[in-house]
């Protein structure tokens, strides 16, 4: 998984990460030769007292552990830009497909891990690709070009080696596969505390509310605790692998200086001899300390490449047509006087026993408002969200203006259509530029226009700042209504040809619902308007009204005809009012 993934952002980086290569070689090179200089210096030099020879390998030997130095610095930073850049990289892909779900997607990952998995998972695999760029490279060059040197100084003593390597390799071995379950078991319970976090945040009123919070303290307990136990056990499996390495390589110092005696006291090598051995040794055993620092982040970054892979694998059920019509022929479709037409619309979620909707029949015309009510429940956001594509039909289609949403252009039908979801959403920042998310070239005048349509004006005239007024995330700023009217103006803004109100008046008092609507009807004069509502108030003059009940259509018509003739809409409407105010 992990090699996989790196691959496929590494390739704008390989002139890079072939530098960074040299780089390590020449800083290898230079470390191998260190040791036989210095055996030079002990043999030629200290033993036979020849201190021009000293003076003369020691320049060499600062000269060679400059370039050393050097290299190491070049390399560590290149290093880190390489794994910043692919980091980089890897998240705005990561973010862009994401981008292009559709809400079955979204439900089957969950926002916390998503963002879990945008963050933190990459920010491991980034780690990982720095210290492998900056050190791991390192590592195999030094391990066989020691082994190599240590066969030149010595031979019978380099059978130590065979005893050493083996040892090491098998207790880090050991060592990893406990890690790689417990790496696995730390992203999710990671997922966990970031999705409780996020619900204590978001819901912290209905927490205080209903006086929940030693029961919600205790959930993020629960779930702290589990994370905590999980990450003390790697850590304590992590925190073995150095001093096991420390402890080896000190053990092989012993070993060689013990046996080493024994060679010069045989008179088979010289001090210096087994002062460059024993050099190499520690040059081999350090690169494979740092390989266990390596390999102790390695199971980690495994699963979290593995949890990035998985999102990118995931394609959205609503993709761009192979071939869109093109706009030449879709644009006069689109125009102010559009229509819009579900035919045999059904739609189930994926492994769900049954439809959502099924058999739903409704078409719209160019100045005609329709309204959709029905029990909680019974597929009337699912139906509206069909309409601008943020999810596709299992069985029908929606066409509008005549044309099959799914062969248009997804920009394209975006412009053509003005949608305010059920719970409306504002994003960071002013007022202003939230309702340019309608149209990003609106004017000043445009956007005042759109506020007073939505009865908004009044309240936006009244801050300080005017449309430059601060919106924090999700507009918490600001009233339930407030919100509202601001989410319809920003489609407002966009003068679209078709409007969609997912129950978007619920939370205005009936005097401004009143005028929003009388508003709303002389924009909207040659627009079609599509209104998902629960207050038969806000629905009893639409041209007609649809009723849903357990995704199927069981009513179509007037308020009075409806009323007259339709049980489950009288049922509704008798459960809101009177008899005589229904009438």
């Amino acid at each position: 998984m992990l090699i996989r993934l790196l691959l496929r952002y590494a390739r704008p980086y390989r002139r890079a990460t072939a530098l960074v290569a040299i780089l390590q070689l020449v800083q290898t090179a230079a470390a191998l030769y260190l040791p036989d200089l210095s055996a030079d210096v002990i043999d030629k030099g200290v033993l036979t007292g020849d201190t021009g020879h000293i003076w003369r390998v020691g320049g060499v030997m600062i000269a060679v552990s400059l370039v050393q130095l050097l290299c190491a610095i070049a390399a560590a930073v290149l290093a880190a830009r390489v794994a910043t850049y692919l980091a980089r990289d890897m998240r705005a892909s990561l973010f862009g497909h994401v981008q292009s779900f559709s809400s079955t997607e979204l439900h089957l990952f969950g926002a916390p891990s998503l963002i879990v998995r945008t963050t933190n998972d990459i920010t491991q695999i980034q780690v990982l690709v720095q210290i492998t760029l900056a050190f791991m490279i390192t590592a195999p060059i030094m391990c066989v070009g020691g082994v190599v040197f240590a066969l030149g100084q010595d031979v019978p003593l380099s059978l130590l080696l065979v005893v050493i390597a083996p040892l090491l390799g098998a207790a880090i071995l050991v060592i990893l596969r406990r890690m790689t379950p417990l790496s696995a078991t730390q992203q999710s319970t990671t997922d966990s505390v970031n999705r409780i976090m996020r619900e204590q945040i978001t819901g912290l009123r209905v927490v205080r509310a209903f006086v929940q919070e030693d029961h919600e303290h205790a959930r993020f307990v629960a779930a702290n605790t589990l994370l905590t136990d999980v990450s003390v056990r790697a850590g304590q499996l992590m925190a073995l692998m150095y001093p096991l390495a420390t402890a080896v390589a000190s053990l092989a110092g012993v070993a060689v200086v013990w046996f080493g005696a024994l060679r010069i006291d045989s008179g088979a090598i010289g001090v210096g001899t087994l002062s460059a051995f024993l050099g190499y040794v520690m040059q081999i055993l350090g690169a494979a300390i740092m390989a266990t620092y390596l390999l102790r982040m390695l199971p980690r970054a495994e699963v979290c490449a593995g949890r990035v892979r998985e999102v990118l694998g995931t394609a959205s059920t609503v993709v761009p047509p192979a071939t869109a019509v093109p706009p030449a022929t879709a644009v006069p479709a689109l125009t102010r006087r559009t229509h819009v037409e579900l035919r045999g619309v059904g739609f189930r979620y994926p492994g769900a026993e049954a439809a959502v909707l099924s058999d739903v029949n409704i078409t719209a015309g160019p100045g005609e408002t329709v309204a959709i009510i029905g029990s909680t429940g019974s597929g009337k956001s699912t139906l509206l969200s069909l309409i601008p594509r943020l999810a596709d039909t299992s069985e029908g289609m929606v066409l509008v203006g005549g044309v099959d949403v799914r062969a248009l252009d997804r920009a394209l039908l975006s412009r053509t259509i003005g949608y305010v979801p059920q719970r409306p959403f504002l994003f960071s920042g002013t007022v202003a530029t939230n309702l340019r998310y309608g149209d990003p070239e609106a004017t000043d005048d445009e956007l005042w226009r759109a506020l007073g349509i939505a009865q908004a004006r009044a309240f936006v005239e009244a801050l300080s700042e005017g449309l430059d007024a601060p919106v924090s995330q999700g507009g918490t700023n600001l009233s339930g209504g407030q919100r509202q009217r601001l989410a319809i103006a920003r489609a407002l803004v966009g003068r679209p040809a078709v409007y969609l109100f997912d129950d978007s008046f619920s939370a205005l008092d009936n005097a401004t619902d009143a005028r929003l609507r009388a508003a709303l009807a002389r924009e909207t004069a040659e627009s079609v308007v599509v209104i998902v509502a629960q207050r038969v108030n806000t629905i009893r003059g639409a041209d007609r009204i649809v009723v849903l009940d357990e995704g199927r259509v069981v009513g179509v018509g007037t308020h009075h005809a409806l009323l007259a003739g339709n049980a489950t809409y009288r049922e509704i409407v008798l459960s809101q009012m009177t008899e005589a105010e229904a009438a």
